[in-house]
């Protein structure tokens, strides 16, 4: 009875890990087709692994000027984003008064407001204070990451005991030296959960920056790939080649840190 539950959890765990898989398939087997093959056989294997749609998906979206561009808000972002948070959740935690509790509270209410209520009011406004492109769209990013990231600071903090703290106030430390030498280093397996969360929305987020970002040069991956969709024709082939061009280094910065993201909830299942 127990060996055959055993091999039904597997045979389900196969099937549900071929299904998550299916996408990742798709695109990886037709960024090698050409359109024809694309549209005869979806599914299928192509007849060649020839990468000429990926070299003129590269030179087509500029990849080097929107991988860049891409970064850059990517890094940012997500570098302001743990500083804040981090500190936010720190002392939010420590602070036990019924205003911190309150603001805490609030941050958690406002992870339940979609953004597509909030948008076209903060463009209008960032707007008429010209500060759009990638400033304000960091910027942006910042304000909609920080909710869940300051969620997840403030349950890790509670594992963190405050007679640190308290002992590098009594050595002559000040708040900001307190964060800086001694909380912010503990909080590095935490810090990396929020950074994988946080890049892969913001590295392939297609509406703010569509909504913020006027300018070509300034564009991101997400944005010049929807240029192989024209209103006539759809460059299905050139678009999977650009998608694997444009998943590669988050899947790479994923592998670097798993261990850290593995040890953050480790610690705190323990703790």
């Amino acid at each position: 009875m127990k060996k055959g539950r055993k091999v039904m959890l597997i045979v389900i765990g196969l099937l549900a890990a071929g299904l998550y898989l299916s996408p990742f398939y798709i695109m990886l087997v037709n960024s090698f087709k050409t359109k024809r093959q694309l549209f005869l056989d979806t599914l299928g294997l192509p007849d060649s692994f020839n990468i000429d749609n990926y070299i003129l998906a590269w030179q087509r979206l500029d990849f080097l000027r929107v991988f860049a561009n891409s970064l850059i808000i990517t890094v940012a972002s997500i570098a302001l984003i743990i500083i804040f948070s981090s500190m936010a959740g720190w002392m939010l935690e420590r602070t036990k008064t019924k205003l911190s509790n309150f603001i805490f509270f609030l941050f958690i209410a406002a992870m339940l407001i979609p953004f597509q209520s909030v948008m076209l009011p903060l463009i209008r406004i960032m707007g008429k204070l010209n500060f759009l492109n990638i400033p304000g769209l960091i910027f942006m990013y910042l304000g909609f990451g920080s909710s869940l990231s300051i969620f997840l600071y403030h349950g890790f903090v509670k594992s963190v005991p405050k007679s640190l703290d308290e002992a590098a106030i009594i050595d002559g430390c000040n708040y900001w030296q307190t964060y800086w030498y001694i909380i912010l280093p503990i909080l590095k397996p935490i810090s990396v959960t929020v950074a994988i969360l946080n890049s892969t929305w913001i590295w392939n987020d297609y509406l703010l920056p569509s909504l913020v970002i006027n300018r070509e040069d300034t564009h991101t991956i997400p944005l010049r790939i929807f240029f192989f969709f024209g209103e006539y024709t759809k460059q299905w082939n050139l678009a999977m080649a650009g998608l694997v061009l444009a998943i590669i280094p988050v899947i790479v910065f994923y592998f670097f840190s798993q261990k850290h993201i593995i040890k953050s909830f480790t610690e705190g299942s323990i703790k």
